[in-house]
């Protein structure tokens, strides 16, 4: 299976093409720029676009490159913000009316620093969800226009997949990054929680937050994470070598295949052979006791410390606020301190429990579907069911599209790594989407 332009404007691809001459960063954000004004009237993807900002900048990586100084591994690349994220000179508005009349930022975001840092050229901000939370957005799914792109990163997701952007950075506190990656057919990375700073982010719930890049392909996500974290890069993946052990995969059933579309399951059975196949090992993996809880026990969490943030505003912007972001703040504002605490203490134990099942290095990483099945209509924003555990536990996710369904629209697969086991899960992401894309 080879979905449509997946291997076009990447950052390896692009980065290659910088340093060759064939392109200049200038010319590749010009034709960012010429594409958004031909599909942003449809789409809907973006809050602000700095089309003279980012050409200065690209300018600029162009000067340092003809200098033979390369800044990162983001070297002239654009990308896009989520408008949650700080960018000096921007309001976050935070897909809220009476947020966005509040000053511009003066700052940028630690994560904006470290992508500049990096040499990413800050092409604009992108449309989220308001506050982050479940009211449907403006933004339309490239794939087919009536249906959702997902939320709550959704200009972020629509971005990539439209071409518009070769990355954009989202956030997740139930299925933000992964579920609108995965309508959109493109890949995501909920890194491990606390990686990537939160400093200069609008938050949703403190505990479950997480910041995090969308992508075309697996290797961008390695690359956006490098730049976000200020690792160095490997040359090369760490997996695949035939004198290795197989790869080992666990894969999750009960909870993960009762929700569910049978379109959802026939991909991932028919990937997951195709995987087999290839030498890889798929083992059934129980999950553990206390699981069918987890989403009650999230949805607590997330609901009492968004009441927490918004309690103030909430009483003085109350008709601003959307039905579904309303819904959250006064289900926390109701709860008692009795539930919360039960909540995290249920948190820290599932944490635990399903960190052990990969991190004794027996099974390499688990296999999940990464949504219920496609998108659905631009009502909703899909259910997030398949993501929350993960968002919940903490545990770093990598997802990557694996097949169409029966009307034309993307599905796609979710790994799950240890805490702590980013570098290593996009390692077995890469090698597992070679297999499945070749």
């Amino acid at each position: 299976m080879r979905l449509p332009e997946a291997d076009e404007f990447t950052v390896s691809s692009l980065s290659a093409a910088m340093t060759s001459g064939e392109e200049s960063s200038e010319s590749i954000v010009s034709q960012c720029l010429s594409r958004i004004a031909e599909r942003e009237a449809d789409l809907r993807a973006w809050v602000v676009v700095d089309r003279d900002g980012a050409l200065e900048q690209a300018q600029q990586c162009d000067r340092d490159r003809a200098t033979g100084t390369i800044r990162g591994p983001l070297h002239g690349i654009p990308v896009g913000i989520k408008d949650i994220v700080d960018v000096n000179g921007f309001v976050t508005g935070a897909g809220s009316p009476w947020f966005a009349r509040r000053p511009v930022a003066t700052a940028d975001a630690t994560l904006v620093t470290a992508l500049r840092n990096a040499g990413a050229v800050i092409l604009g901000k992108t449309v989220t969800t308001q506050f982050a939370c479940f009211d449907p957005p403006p933004t339309r799914n490239p794939w087919h226009i009536d249906r959702t792109p997902g939320g709550s990163s959704s200009g972020s997701a629509a971005a990539v997949a439209a071409r518009l952007v070769p990355i954009a950075i989202g956030s997740q506190t139930g299925g933000s990054i992964t579920r609108p990656a995965s309508f959109c057919g493109v890949c995501g990375l909920k890194p491990t929680f606390g990686t990537v700073s939160l400093d200069g982010v609008v938050p949703v719930a403190s505990s479950l937050d997480h910041p995090g890049p969308i992508a075309r392909r697996v290797a961008d996500l390695r690359m956006t994470l490098a730049a976000l974290t200020r690792q160095q890069l490997a040359t090369e993946i760490k997996l695949g070598d035939p004198n290795d052990r197989p790869l080992r995969l666990g894969r999750l059933r009960g909870f993960f295949e009762d929700r569910t579309s049978s379109a959802m399951t026939v991909a991932l059975n028919r990937t997951l052979d195709t995987l087999m196949a290839a030498g890889v090992q798929v083992f059934d993996v129980d999950v553990p006791r206390g699981f069918s809880d987890v989403l009650q026990h999230h949805r607590c969490i997330m609901a009492c410390e968004a009441a927490a943030w918004h309690r103030t505003s909430f009483v003085e912007h109350r008709d601003e606020y959307g039905p579904c972001v309303a819904s959250l703040i006064e289900e926390g504002l109701a709860a008692s301190a009795i539930d919360y605490l039960a909540a995290r203490e249920h948190q820290a134990a599932l944490t635990q429990a399903m960190n052990s099942l990969v991190a004794d290095g027996e099974i390499d990483a688990l296999v999940t579907p990464a949504t219920t099945g496609p998108a659905p209509d631009a009502s909703t924003t899909g259910d997030p069911c398949m993501n929350a555990p993960w968002s919940y536990t903490g545990m770093p996710t990598v997802s990557f599209p694996i097949a169409l369904s029966d009307d034309g629209l993307p599905l796609a697969i979710q790994l799950t790594g240890p805490r702590g086991g980013d570098w290593q899960l996009l390692d077995i992401a890469e090698v597992c989407e070679r297999i499945v894309r070749c």
